[in-house]
């Protein structure tokens, strides 16, 4: 709990440095900012017991980039806060998620920092902030970078933090090699869900075949743990993949390979051998992009199992119709079934929006979200169960991204 306090404090104190200030100190390089206010006025319709809602959320996004040669650094923040107009009080509150990378570049080798961290009332679905109706741009993969909370909550607070290292040597201009570690925190400051950590080691071995495909080898030890609870966990992944750029638009990726689960308490989370397996295809053209991606592994629940054996499916797609006109669309799937065979989770969503721009910086916006999930396990009742619909209407101010050398 002590955890999770500290790291709601540190974002409401990031996200106040990021509107107070115009940037942050740069050591030189060109850098460019831009940031987004919008409001918007939602309706919420549950297909459970709990009631209909009609709120209101101001919300914005912050990005800052800077561009140097050897140091690039950026940071981009997206929150707000809903508040209750009719019906239930679900999801309302503040909602903030910040991440912040930082690069270190040498002549032949570099350093790759991140960091994100989020608070909020809901698991994630769409946009950057994870919260839909909020305007914010959703034909991407959401949010960004994925969260493990593939089991979706209500009105339930939620503090998710994931940091990670990479260190990555050019050996030639064919072959690489990177060696990395992470962390993740996902917490539930009210108790509404299991409180999870892990921490991961990797290392890989990437080759370039010809200018159109590559291969790579990948392991990666993760270690799961439960405050509260001695049960423990870790998961050793072998994974091979391959890489091909179809075209300049077109590019894919599949990879497979063994996992293999040790377990501290085998009465809980059971010894075992698994398969693990991902894909992902991206096609961008003039006037938008698409994307579609597949994952197949263990995870530390999803915040209500003692580990879980999770599948993700998401697909984006976002267009430009004339100057004006932006339609997107996203969707996902997700399937936790817990390691000890105590039931799955099936979560699916999907989102349509289309925003209009009036005039240089002003735009008006309107979505529909839907999300429904079942269980055949017992959870709490800060699992969503059953529909849940969104509709929003918004109008949004972007001013022009401004650019500036230190």
């Amino acid at each position: 709990m002590k955890r999770a306090i500290a790291l709601m404090t540190f974002i409401v104190a990031a996200s106040t440095h990021a509107h107070a200030q115009v940037a942050p100190t740069a050591t030189g390089g060109n850098a460019s900012m831009q940031y987004s206010l919008r409001y918007s006025q939602i309706a919420e319709i549950y297909g459970g017991s709990q009631g209909d809602q009609q709120k209101a959320t101001a919300s914005g996004d912050f990005k800052y980039i800077r561009h140097n040669e050897h140091l690039p650094f950026s940071l981009l923040y997206g929150g707000g806060y809903s508040w209750n107009l009719s019906g239930g009080s679900y999801g309302n509150g503040f909602f903030e998620n910040l991440l912040l990378t930082q690069g270190i570049i040498g002549r032949n080798w570099s350093v790759a920092f991140e960091d994100n961290v989020s608070y909020r009332k809901e698991a994630p679905t769409t946009g950057f902030s994870g919260v839909a109706g909020t305007g914010e741009p959703i034909g991407q993969p959401s949010p960004t970078p994925p969260t493990s909370q593939s089991v979706l909550s209500l009105n339930t607070s939620t503090v998710n933090n994931t940091a990670t290292g990479v260190f990555t040597l050019k050996i030639n201009q064919a072959t690489s090699v990177s060696a990395g570690g992470g962390s993740e925190l996902l917490a539930f400051p009210d108790g509404g869900g299991q409180n999870t950590d892990s921490l991961s080691a990797n290392a890989s071995l990437k080759q370039r075949l010809n200018s159109r495909n590559s291969l790579s080898v990948l392991y990666l030890l993760t270690y799961y743990s439960y405050p509260g609870s001695d049960t423990t966990f870790n998961s050793n992944i072998l994974l091979a993949s391959y890489e091909r750029a179809w075209s300049r638009h077109l590019s894919s990726t599949v990879g497979a390979g063994p996992e293999w689960i040790n377990s501290s308490n085998p009465s809980i989370v059971p010894s075992s051998t698994r398969i693990t397996a991902n894909a992902t295809a991206s096609y961008s053209f003039r006037s938008g992009s698409a994307s579609l991606t597949y994952r197949h592994a263990t995870s530390g629940g999803g915040g209500y199992y003692f580990g879980a054996e999770a599948d993700t499916v998401s697909a984006a797609y976002s267009r430009e119709i004339g100057r004006k006109l932006t339609f997107e669309l996203t969707s996902g799937y997700r399937r936790t079934t817990g390691l000890m065979n105590n039931g799955t989770t099936n979560a699916d969503f999907g989102a349509a929006q289309a925003t209009r721009k009036l005039g240089r910086s002003f735009s008006l916006f309107g979505s529909y979200t839907a999300t429904v999930q079942s269980t055949s396990s017992t959870l709490p009742s800060s699992a969503l169960s059953g529909l849940l619909q969104v509709i929003d209407v918004g109008i949004s101010y972007t001013p022009r991204e401004r650019q500036f050398r230190h």
